[in-house]
């Protein structure tokens, strides 16, 4: 995961943005600062000191400066309460934001980081179930102000892995459309699986075993393989109770998977909540407003930062 900025105005609204491969991952300890320093240095010379929000893997054992996670059901004013301030030596005061966890989930509790500004951001007064379609994906209940719960998909890692590192990655030909005919054969694989032999294991094999008889193109390897994993995750997630059919739920991201979460949801008679682009900024900012509506203060020209 790499670095990622937006510069918003007082409204909210973004004036700028930036991205770069460097994230947390890639910087050495102790060399944070700078690597913000220079990349926040022309929205500096043009407006001043600037009110930083980070999120995510920033405040990870990994990152910058370790974030304890705050454990559901939690509000917004849980977060702002355990959020913490840094002045920068260039006037920047940087804000980090804890994460999120479920002391729930089966067998350990359940983890996230970043995620948790976009459920927020997405607003805490419906009860519903949100889903947060990514490398790991979230599904989350919002019941009464407050997330309740969550677990983990690890879809996205998943699929990457086989498709890059197993054995189709030396004979598929093509990525992944996820508007063919093989994703939503893949799709249907896992939506029908109840009662049938075998499980998700057996159908990852059989997307081999399927070229081998002759059933499958190179070309559609990927595709059917894709639409097998993101089904089987809404499979597991109707086994485990997190929606039923005709229920409505919201998927929430700004990126090409909405998209394509939604056409899954669809086929599996899942109704849609509009959800904006923005909730990650939008949680970031309500979070970080909220801890400053308490003490009584007001800051300058805002930065939020993902990392």
């Amino acid at each position: 995961m790499g670095f990622r900025a937006v510069l918003v105005d007082r409204e909210g609204l973004i004036v700028d943005a930036k991205e770069s491969r460097q994230g947390v991952q890639a910087v050495p300890k102790g060399e944070h600062a700078g690597v913000l320093s220079d990349a926040l240095a022309p929205w500096r010379s043009k407006h001043g000191s600037l009110r930083v929000v980070a999120a995510g893997m920033i405040g990870s054992r990994n990152g910058w400066l370790e974030m304890p996670y705050v454990p559901t059901p939690a509000t917004a004013a849980d977060f702002a309460a355990v959020s913490r301030t840094i002045e920068l030596p260039e006037g920047d005061r940087l804000r980090f934001l804890p994460g999120l966890t479920d002391p729930s989930a089966f067998p350990f509790p359940d983890v996230m980081r970043g995620e948790e500004t976009q459920l927020v951001g997405f607003g805490l007064e419906q009860d519903i179930v949100v889903v947060l379609p990514g490398t790991h994906s979230k599904w989350a209940e919002i019941r009464h102000g407050r997330i309740e719960r969550f677990r983990t998909f690890v879809t996205g890692e998943i699929f990457n892995t086989l498709a890059n590192h197993s054995f189709l990655s030396k004979v598929a030909t093509a990525e992944a459309d996820h508007a063919s005919a093989a994703f939503a054969e893949g799709l249907a694989l896992a939506r029908d699986e109840s009662g049938r032999a075998g499980g998700l294991l057996t159908r990852l094999f059989a997307v081999r075993t399927g070229w081998l008889a002759g059933k499958i193109t190179p070309e559609e390897m990927k595709s059917r393989l894709s639409g097998l994993i993101v089904g089987w995750e809404f499979a597991e997630a109707r086994a485990g109770g997190w929606f039923k059919e005709g229920d409505t739920i919201a998927i929430v991201g700004d990126d090409d998977l909405v998209e394509v979460y939604g056409a899954v949801s669809k086929a599996f008679g899942v109704n849609l909540a509009p959800a904006p682009a923005d909730a990650a900024i939008r949680g970031a900012l309500a979070i970080s407003e909220y801890d400053l509506r308490s003490r009584g203060q007001e800051g300058p020209g805002r930065s939020c930062h993902r990392a």
